[in-house]
């Protein structure tokens, strides 16, 4: 498989996980209208930085799962729950978008970027879900667990949370000013993700059958 086909899938697959408006994303578009956008890059720089070391671990734990069949139908079956569950929240009940807790200010940019590596290890998200992906990608012959492969599928992965952090950070002004509209649009955008993902999840768990 090509390498920059494996790079655009952990970046699509690394932006599909940041899509939901979470502390990391909303904390980098904060921290860029009180702060600047400078800051607020170094603060998604930081977040990247582990976000790679943790598509990294969670690769090497997917290969380790490949071989143990037993439990990767587990967790397929487990995450097909999860995204189903997270579809209907956000086609069906999702509400307005909560209001942000105030934060100390940081003024040093190496403090955002220490600050964002440091909101980025406490979440621990993408350690599951990029070794479910990352199997799922293989089982379909899409990548494999070759250095090459898993090396260029992190570093898509990282760039695709460093493109969506950006997009948050320079266009949260617009969501921010028509959050009933946005917010809606947003959450049936993720929905129909999820959705998607969803599917791919119950097609890979049928195959075994």
């Amino acid at each position: 498989m090509s390498i920059t086909i494996i790079f655009f899938l952990g970046l699509f697959v690394a932006m599909v996980g940041v899509i939901p408006p979470g502390l990391l994303n909303m904390t980098a578009a904060r921290i860029s209208l009180k702060e600047g956008a400078g800051r607020g890059i170094m603060f998604s720089t930081g977040v990247c930085i582990v976000v790679y070391i943790q598509t990294y671990v969670a690769a090497i734990f997917a290969r380790y799962l490949s071989n143990h069949s037993d439990i990767v139908e587990i967790l397929r079956r487990v995450a097909f729950v999860i995204f189903v569950l997270i579809t209907i929240y956000f086609l069906v009940l999702a509400s307005k978008e909560e209001e942000l807790k105030k934060e100390t200010e940081i003024k040093s940019k190496h403090g955002r970027l220490l600050h964002g590596m440091l909101l980025s290890a406490l979440n621990i998200f993408p350690i599951p879900y990029q070794a479910y992906m990352t199997i799922t990608l293989v089982s379909f012959g899409l990548m494999d667990f070759q250095k090459l492969s898993i090396v260029t599928y992190v570093t898509g992965a990282a760039t695709g949370t460093f493109v969506m952090l950006y997009f948050y950070i320079f266009f949260f002004d617009k969501i921010k000013d028509r959050k009933f509209s946005s917010q809606k649009s947003m959450n049936l955008s993720i929905g129909i993700i999820t959705g998607l993902v969803s599917l791919i999840t119950l097609i890979n768990i049928l195959k075994e059958f």
